[in-house]
């Protein structure tokens, strides 16, 4: 039983490295996500006002 209580907060910790990597990757495709949406949209609106007046 010692011998596991050793290994405990290894695999916590390791755990917890590979949650934070996984969090980190998801906000960083959010944002291009983001990124590319709001340039469509104001790509998008430009279009629509630089159509409508001619």
């Amino acid at each position: 039983m010692k011998k596991y209580i050793n290994f405990i907060p290894l695999f916590l910790l390791a755990g917890m490295l590979t949650s934070c990597e996984a969090v980190e990757t998801i906000f960083k495709a959010g944002m291009w996500w983001g990124i590319i949406l709001v340039v469509g949209i104001v790509g998008l609106v430009l279009w629509l006002l630089s159509r409508g007046k001619n």
